[in-house]
């Protein structure tokens, strides 16, 4: 996969939950920087049991080519949102579940009594395995059987159906998601929006990547980072802009070129294993993001290739 490299700096969390950079080595990957820095679920009042990563990579076109990388090759920085600008897989489960609840959900393998309910645990494997909300709810039934609901007494049998009952929970699951971004208690991620406007201010263009909705994702932003950034963006791409969904690279490669960039001048901001590979070899510590500066991944970018 492009997004990630050979030779890479990436962060990841001890057992003390600290946040550690690490020198990692891919040899099926393009030679790329990345640099990573992650955390819990902070200023949340909820945790997912995996830590979460907020990894700054440059993806590349080609997945043959080696790629030299210099200090002054960082033009753009692309940002994940889910897990990035905000903590939000717990706000995505609880919405799915009542989605599930409200339409009466209830798979044939389930042993519970009730509608069907994803747990934190299962949901932490779920969302770092599988991007976007359709394709989540397509692989689960498919696993573990179509539901009964109110849409459907019986389980559909048809893809025509099973498609109109996907559409239905992830319309109405994002509708309830959205009452939940808009009641204003989701802060963003620390550190996020500093960087976001140094970057600005240095000139970088800044771009939003998602896999989610765009009227989801529209909203998120325009809460989270608020109006003036979101309209000062140079590039916003939701999960409906592209055909292949995350861990696929498409929707960073797609704003790059609409940037009018290569994949070796932007750097993405990323957050889940979707996006990643296995890291070791901590190098150094950081609390969380507000303690990162342009600077600092400028000069990491200049340390890696100095290294390689």
């Amino acid at each position: 996969m492009a997004l990630c490299a050979s030779s890479s700096v990436v962060a990841q969390l001890n057992p003390n939950n600290h946040y550690h950079r690490r020198l990692c080595h891919h040899s099926s990957l393009s030679s790329a920087a990345v640099f990573s820095c992650l955390s819990h679920s902070l200023s949340l009042p909820f945790r997912t049991k995996t830590p979460k990563h907020c990894n700054f990579s440059l993806p590349s076109f080609s997945s043959s080519s080696v790629v030299k990388v210099s200090a002054n090759s960082l033009v753009a920085l692309i940002f994940d949102c889910d897990g990035v600008i905000l903590e939000s897989e717990d706000l995505h489960r609880q919405a799915y579940n009542d989605a599930f609840a409200f339409f009466n959900v209830r798979c044939p393998s389930s042993s519970s009594d009730g509608p069907l309910d994803w747990d934190i645990e299962f949901y932490d494997v779920l969302q770092n395995r599988i991007g976007g909300g359709k394709p989540k709810m397509r692989w689960y039934f498919k696993e573990h059987g179509w539901p009964t609901s109110t849409v459907f007494e019986i389980p559909p049998e048809n893809d025509a159906d099973r498609s109109k009952l996907i559409d239905i929970l992830q319309d109405w699951k994002t509708e309830r998601y959205q009452e939940i971004i808009k009641s204003g208690v989701v802060p963003p991620r620390p550190g996020v929006l500093k960087l976001m406007d140094e970057a600005k201010a240095a000139g970088k263009k800044i771009a939003v990547c998602s896999a989610a909705t765009k009227s989801s994702v529209i909203l998120t932003l325009e809460s989270l980072i608020g109006l003036e950034r979101f309209h000062g963006l140079d590039c916003f791409l939701a999960g409906d802009d592209v055909k292949e969904k995350k861990p696929d690279p498409s929707i960073y490669l797609a704003a790059a070129k609409k940037l009018g960039l290569t994949g070796n001048d932007c750097l993405v901001v990323e957050d889940s294993v979707i996006g990643l590979q296995d890291f070791s070899d901590a190098i150094a510590t950081y609390p969380d993001l507000s303690s990162v500066s342009l600077a600092d991944l400028e000069a990491l970018l200049q340390h890696v290739v100095s290294a390689g």
